[in-house]
C-alpha cells in the first residue's frame, strides 16, 4: 500500500494499481498546468512516485514534508497550484487519451483534494528534502505522451516506463 498524507492524520491509502492511476491522472494535469519553478519541482516529485522505477508499495509522500515556499504567498501560490491540478484533474483531462478505465480515480482526486484543501503550508517541516530541489525540477517533455518526464532522474515518464 502506498500513502499519501494530508495535514494531521489525514491520508490517501491507495494499491498499487490506485496509486499509478492516481499518478497518471495527476501527471497529464500537471504536465498541462505547471509554469512556475514550484509547479515544475512539485511534477519531478510526481514522476518519483513512478512505482516502475522505484518499486511497488514504496511510494507516497506527505503533504507536510513539502517546501510549499518561504513567504505565505509563495505557500498560497503553491497551494493554488496544487488545487487546480487536481480540478483539472477531476475535469478528466486528456483521460480519453489512457489505455485503460481509470477506476476509482475520482475518488482518490477528490479525497486528495479535501486533504489538499484543509492543509496549512504554514505547518510543513521545511528541509525534509522530499520536494525535489529547482536542479531537478520536471521540465522536459516527453514527445510521444506529451506530459513531463523524469529528467533529471531519468529519461522517461510515467507512461513509457509502463510501457504504453
Amino acid at each position: 500500500m502506498n500513502v499519501f498524507k494530508g495535514g494531521g492524520d489525514q491520508y490517501l491509502e491507495m494499491t498499487n494499481g490506485g496509486t499509478a492511476v492516481f499518478v497518471d491522472v495527476l501527471m497529464l494535469a500537471v504536465s498541462a498546468l505547471a509554469h512556475k519553478p514550484w509547479d515544475f519541482r512539485f511534477a519531478a516529485l510526481l514522476t518519483l512516485q513512478d512505482q516502475n522505477v522505484m518499486g511497488r508499495g514504496v511510494v507516497g509522500f506527505g503533504l507536510a514534508e513539502l517546501d510549499w515556499g518561504d513567504t505565505p504567498q509563495e505557500r498560497a501560490t503553491a497551494k493554488d497550484f496544487l488545487l487546480r491540478v487536481l480540478d483539472l484533474a477531476l475535469s478528466r483531462h486528456r483521460w480519453e487519451e489512457l489505455t485503460y478505465e481509470p477506476a476509482r480515480a475520482e475518488e482518490y482526486l477528490r479525497t486528495y483534494r479535501a486533504m489538499v484543501e484543509e492543509f496549512d503550508p504554514e505547518t510543513a517541516r521545511v528541509g525534509t528534502g522530499v520536494l525535489p530541489g529547482p536542479q531537478e525540477a520536471a521540465m522536459a517533455s516527453c514527445l510521444r505522451h506529451r506530459v513531463l518526464d523524469a529528467l533529471p532522474f531519468w529519461q522517461a515518464c510515467v507512461f513509457c516506463t509502463a510501457g504504453v
